[in-house]
């Protein structure tokens, strides 16, 4: 009789227990697996949403040892951005206009980046409440995110089937509202890249680009904020004549006061490098330029600038995503 209940206990914990304890191992399949590469070639699509809009990106990420190399491609406007580390440094590179920001960064480990997978393995690592559960189709890995400079998103679910491959990364805001997801399409843990692949030297084209004589570098229509400080209004504007267009100016005043610049973008004929102390900060549909008090980016070629004392980065970062081409209304103006 002991013979069969000791039987029938042995299969109720191997039935019941089957299925959780899988669950429990995903977790560390996952991170073994992924820990264990020294390099991987990944391609797939990102898309953003911000409010009511919609950005959407083929990526291709690439790493092999400390050095990672990430290039974006807006499938609207085909607007390429790069991001590299190599041994000299991280850049954030617009082969159109033919320059780079260069930082002195502990980029990509200073946060959480959803197309990277030692990435979404140190978020798991990190968070002891992080957790596996099944899933139609395989497993949901949820773990909590570091976005130091965009504190509205809290946390990500990593999707794996059941050999523990990843398949998507949807990463939240605190309210549980997607706003970034990742899709992969094909991974490679064994790639091989040519001897110049993650140096800066392979990303610069010195052909590129020639002025064009015939491309306005005036500012007809000046975009403003849709959104602002509470009790900040714009309190001036001006524009000034340049050798190669106009630059104008938007002073904001009030509780949160800070400094808008605007010009067309222009291509260099030169490869040009610009130190930045700070980092490289992704908004909706472009890279930018991050430092302790200012934000630099490009998008829909234009060149912005916002300089505040008074501003967090967190700021700093929800008026620019609220820069568009459609906000052409003066926001707050006294």
């Amino acid at each position: 009789m002991k013979k069969y209940i000791v039987l029938f206990i042995s299969l109720f914990l191997l039935l019941t227990g089957c299925g959780k304890g899988d669950t429990n191992n995903v977790k560390e399949d996952f991170v073994k697996n992924i820990d264990k590469r020294n390099s991987y070639l990944i391609k797939g699509t990102m898309n953003i949403i911000s409010n009511e809009d919609n950005f959407s990106y083929n990526i291709t990420a690439a790493k092999s040892k400390d050095y990672y190399r990430v290039n974006l491609v807006n499938t609207i406007n085909n607007h390429e951005q790069v991001i590299l580390k190599s041994e000299e440094g991280v850049y954030v590179i617009t082969p159109s206009l033919n320059k780079s920001f260069k930082f002195q960064s502990e980029w990509p480990d200073n946060g959480s980046q959803a197309y990277l997978l030692n990435s979404l393995v140190d978020d798991i690592k990190t968070d002891a409440e992080s957790k596996a559960e099944k899933s139609e189709n395989g497993f949901i890995i949820t773990a909590k995110v570091n976005y130091p400079n965009n504190a509205n998103l809290v946390s990500e679910k990593i999707y794996v089937d059941d050999k523990r491959e990843i398949q998507k990364v949807e990463v939240l805001d605190s309210s549980g509202n997607i706003k970034i997801t990742v899709k992969f399409t094909s991974i490679d843990y064994k790639p091989s890249f040519k001897d110049d692949y993650f140096k800066l030297e392979s990303l610069i084209d010195d052909e590129c680009c020639e002025e064009d004589e015939e491309t306005s570098k005036i500012i007809e229509d000046i975009i403003y904020p849709l959104y602002l400080p509470t009790n900040t209004y714009l309190s001036s504007k001006n524009t000034i004549n340049t050798d190669v267009g106009n630059r104008v100016i938007l002073t904001f005043t009030g509780e949160s006061p800070f400094t808008l610049i605007e010009e067309v973008a222009t291509p260099k004929t030169e490869f040009e490098i610009i130190p930045v102390y700070g980092e490289p900060l992704m908004l909706n549909d472009t890279f930018g330029a991050l430092s302790a008090n200012s934000l630099y980016w490009t998008s829909n070629n234009i060149d912005y600038y916002i300089s505040s004392e008074k501003l967090s980065s967190t700021e700093l970062l929800t008026i620019a995503e609220s820069i568009s081409s459609g906000s052409l209304t003066v926001a707050g103006e006294k």
